[in-house]
């Protein structure tokens, strides 16, 4: 009898420690969808040049990492070496969800854009509340940055070269 018992004892000692506690829990299961994936948005730091500007006008973007949860950028375009338009960008996760933050200077504050797509070198963020974009993609395609701002009705696409 006590051999049996001794026995026993061992065997749920054996058994407890082999269980993963959060998984035998009841509410805490942990799925794939439930854990944050790390996102790496590296492929779009660098200083690039628009390559499909219109003749007369030159159009940069500047992107760097600030941390593996902020991206900062900024957009600007020169006429006679004269800028005619500028946007400062950020792309924040908070909570694991990330947004792209636009602000022109006529801007108070930041319009944001919920990503509502990402996979390998890909995005797309939307603010349905505007008129115009209200979509705004990015990719990269071998040494070519692209993007795409749009809404229902039109597509502007923009492709930039690095600058070395």
């Amino acid at each position: 009898m006590k051999n049996s018992l001794l026995l026993l004892l061992t065997a749920l000692l054996i058994l407890s420690c082999k269980q993963n506690p959060k998984r035998d829990q009841p509410g805490t299961a942990e799925t794939t969808s439930e854990k944050e994936i790390p996102v790496d948005f590296d492929w779009l730091t660098g200083k690039w040049k628009r390559a499909n500007e219109k003749a007369g006008k030159e159009t940069f973007e500047n992107w760097n990492k600030i941390s593996a949860t902020e991206y900062s950028g900024i957009g600007f375009t020169l006429q006679k070496k004269d800028t005619i338009s500028k946007e400062t960008m950020k792309l924040v996760s908070t909570d694991g969800k990330w947004s792209l933050l636009v602000k022109t200077p006529k801007e108070k504050q930041f319009i944001e854009f919920k990503m509502t797509e990402q996979k390998n070198n890909e995005f797309v963020c939307i603010n349905d509340s505007l008129d115009f974009p209200k979509r705004i993609q990015y990719s990269s395609e071998g040494k070519k940055l692209k993007a795409v701002i749009s809404n229902e009705k039109m597509n502007i696409p923009f492709e930039f070269d690095p600058i070395k």
